[in-house]
This record gives structure tokens, C-alpha cells and sequence, in this order.
């Protein structure tokens, strides 16, 4: 664990910070590449951007303190918003879709080229931030014997006994769903809606390695979120799949 890069006095570099840092960086340029082959501009990427990073920590942050506030009475709020981890997946793409899509309408770019322009830059810059949670030993799995468990005595909270590195299982998931996002960006019917069913659907099996409070039946609250995802996410994919197919329809000589 690296959870500080470096410390000088008050002052403190995160590893956090810096793979979100990264994230943006990547993410950045990737977007912007989109944007360009869409004819959007690549300066409106880091624009729509900027704004998906700034609703996503809000979110992640503020939905984490929420939840903590809900089930401790003896949680304090100043601690859970400035604590060094604590950050919520389902919350933080609500924030950043409200964040992006809240920029995407001010700068007047169509909202659904925003969002699929988007779908391989969310994917890969949320790996790059799984790794800044593994460096802190954030978001750790349950304990295990098998050979990936690794602990985390620094962590949050600290733990001496081997877990689920489940941060690097989502990396793992994300990173190849990023590539074959990226590689669909021509001929996908609505991009923005795989990334939804891709997110959702690792989302779910790896929830299912982490200690959380169940809320209806078996399924957790984040479990719910990625089940929610994950139908949205082809739902809205098949309303754009039929329309396109009507539209190569209508427009085939007879």
C-alpha cells in the first residue's frame, strides 16, 4: 500500500489523487479523440469532461457520507467528507452523467453523441481509479485463503487478514470492456448503453465478493444499482438498435 507519494509537513500527494489525475489525463485524451471523429471538437471533450470528474467525486463523496449518516447514529459528518477513502461507484456516475450531461447542454452538444463519446473514457478512466483504491485500501473484498487475498494493515478501514483485492478484479473487468467499447465506437447503435450493461454487469458479480448490508432480498444496495445498470443499459440500447434498423429500412431502394 502506497495510500501517500508524498508528505512534506501538512502537505500530502495522495496515490488516490494521482491515478485520478491520471484517469482525467487518459480518459482526457481518449474523449477527445471521440469527439473529433464525431465532428464535436476535442477541446468540448475536456470541457464535458472536466465536469463528469467534478459531479463524480461530488457524488461518490456525498452518497457515501449520506449512506454512513443513514446507518450510524454516531457517524460524524466533517469525518466521513474529509476521510482519505470513501467513495461510492453508484454515486459517483450519478454525479458525473449530471456533471457531463449538465455541460454537454451548455455547450449545446448533442446529449446523446456526449454520452457515447464518453462510454470508453468512463470505462477506463474508472480502472485507472480502482488503482488508486487499491493503493489506499479502499474498497476491499471479504476475507479469503485463495492466492489473490492480500491485506491491507493501512487500509479503510485496516485489516490484517487477507481480502479480495476486488479494486484490481474491477480493473481487470474495465480495462478489457474500455477496449472493446473503444473498438465499437463506429458501429454501435448507442455506445452509452454497453458501457451501462458492461459497468452493471461486473459491478454486480464483483459486489458479490464485498461485505455489504443487504437491502431487498440477497442484493446489496450497489447490487441493486448494477441491475438497474445493467437494464437501462440494453433497454436504451435497444430503442437505438430498432431505430437505426428502421431507419437502413426506410432508406433501402425497394
Amino acid at each position: 500500500m502506497y495510500p501517500t507519494i508524498i508528505e512534506i509537513g501538512w502537505f500530502q500527494v495522495s496515490s488516490f489523487g494521482v491515478m485520478v489525475a491520471l484517469g482525467f489525463l487518459v480518459g482526457g485524451w481518449i474523449a477527445a479523440r471521440a469527439f473529433e471523429e464525431m465532428g464535436l471538437g476535442g477541446e468540448n471533450a475536456w470541457n464535458v469532461l472536466t465536469w463528469c470528474v467534478i459531479g463524480g467525486l461530488l457524488g461518490s463523496k456525498l452518497w457515501y457520507v449520506g449512506e454512513n449518516l443513514a446507518r450510524h447514529s454516531d457517524a460524524v459528518f466533517s469525518e466521513l467528507l474529509f476521510s482519505r477513502g470513501g467513495l461510492t461507484w453508484y454515486g459517483g456516475l450519478l454525479g458525473g452523467a449530471i456533471g457531463g450531461l449538465f455541460q454537454a447542454w451548455r455547450l449545446e452538444i448533442p446529449l446523446v453523441a456526449a454520452m457515447n463519446g464518453s462510454a470508453a473514457t468512463l470505462a477506463i478512466g474508472q480502472a485507472l481509479g480502482r488503482v488508486g483504491c487499491f493503493l489506499v485500501g479502499d474498497d476491499y473484498g471479504r476475507p479469503t485463503d485463495g492466492p489473490f487475498g492480500i491485506a491491507f494493515p493501512q487500509g479503510l478501514p485496516p485489516t490484517e487478514i487477507p481480502v479480495h483485492p476486488t479494486m484490481l478484479y474491477e480493473v481487470a473487468w474495465l480495462v478489457p470492456a474500455g477496449a472493446i467499447l473503444w473498438a465499437r465506437r463506429s458501429r454501435s447503435p448507442f455506445l452509452f448503453g454497453e458501457y451501462l450493461m458492461f459497468a452493471g454487469a461486473g459491478r454486480l458479480w464483483i459486489e458479490g465478493l464485498r461485505i455489504n448490508p443487504t437491502l431487498i432480498g440477497p442484493l446489496t444496495n450497489a447490487q441493486l444499482v448494477a441491475l438497474g445498470c445493467l437494464i437501462v443499459g440494453f433497454a436504451s440500447w435497444m430503442i437505438f438498435y430498432r431505430k437505426r434498423t428502421a431507419e437502413l429500412s426506410s432508406s433501402a431502394p425497394a
